[in-house]
């Protein structure tokens, strides 16, 4: 009989677990759906799942980026000259930023057919960028975000807090010395279409960073905008 109620205890233990990791899941979704939902806010989150972008219909911001040689540029002026392909990414360090970026060498010829450019941002400051366009491939336009400006105006920037710095530089990876400030901020990857209006058409966000919008849907998306 003390066997079946050790026995009981435990079967019991593992349901409450169960029902506990199930409600914080549940929990966990239905927060970031409020999220997406929210007015979009400017500015730095305090994690991932908390970011308040820019959404479609609303004006892009802008500010000043600069290229791998380091020369400024407003992105304003990059939104007047054609539509816009924006992507944000974490940083040539990111593997999954990486697979992403190389999938946009493909589509790019389709996207430029539609009278798309190309634009990816990330804090990577100019040298990594540099380096990133002599061995990446890329024949679109790598941007630097490094102090984070137009990234935290898109409302696409979080905090990354101390243990997951701890982690990064565990494996080699230095946020402060890949951006050359020690703001530690990341932005949510995400890609936009924007008219030369600066009106953004489509927008797309994830706060899990391996999940990345596949290039078929935004070719489908790419030409839905192109038809408008």
């Amino acid at each position: 009989m003390k066997g079946m109620n050790m026995h009981w205890k435990a079967f019991l233990a593992v349901i409450l677990t169960s029902a506990t990791l199930a409600g914080c899941q549940s929990e966990s979704k239905d927060a970031m759906k409020k999220a997406e939902n929210l007015p979009s806010k400017p500015g730095v989150a305090v994690s991932a799942e908390t970011v308040q972008p820019l959404k479609v219909g609303e004006v892009a911001a802008t500010d000043t980026l600069r290229r791998p040689d380091d020369a400024p540029v407003n992105a304003a002026d990059l939104y007047a000259k054609k539509p816009t392909i924006l992507i944000f990414y974490r940083g040539g360090w990111c593997p999954y930023c990486t697979d992403h970026l190389k999938g946009l060498i493909d589509a790019e010829a389709k996207l430029v057919a539609m009278g798309f450019q190309v634009l990816a941002i990330s804090p990577d400051k100019p040298a990594m960028l540099r380096e990133a366009m002599s061995t990446g491939g890329y024949s679109y336009q790598l941007l630097s975000d490094s102090d984070m400006s137009l990234t935290k105006a898109f409302g696409l920037a979080f905090k990354v807090d101390d243990a997951t710095i701890t982690k990064y530089k565990g494996y080699g990876i230095d946020l402060q010395k890949s951006s050359g400030h020690d703001h530690h901020l990341l932005p949510v990857p995400a890609v936009y279409i924007i008219d030369t209006n600066s009106t953004i058409q489509f927008a797309h966000w994830n706060p899990n960073y391996k999940k990345r919008l596949p290039m078929d849907e935004l070719l489908a998306a790419a030409q839905r905008v192109a038809k408008k």
